[in-house]
């Protein structure tokens, strides 16, 4: 299964905008995505709830995983996301 490690750039970290932003994009994906915090259980990167739940801050890594057709090119979408300052987009 492929993963990505990615540090949030938002200075918030995955809290509101950032957070929806991202979500509304890993709903776009033809996979299905997770998140995580390193070390953490992942959560489903669809769910807005799980992922403010996660408390992710500015500068920490989360691991993005998915499985199947275009999940390199997912993951590849949503760490360029991820790796932008969503409070300024």
């Amino acid at each position: 299964m492929p993963e990505r490690k990615v540090a949030v750039a938002s200075s918030v970290g995955l809290h509101a905008r950032p957070a929806t932003l991202f979500v509304q994009a890993a709903a776009r994906q033809p996979v299905k995505v997770t998140i995580a915090k390193v070390g953490g259980d992942a959560v489903d990167a669809r769910s807005v709830l799980f992922v403010l739940g996660l408390d992710v801050r500015s500068g920490e890594e989360v691991v993005l995983a998915a499985e199947g057709d275009g999940a390199d090119a997912a993951l590849d979408e949503l760490t360029e996301l991820l790796s932008t300052d969503l409070d300024k987009v």
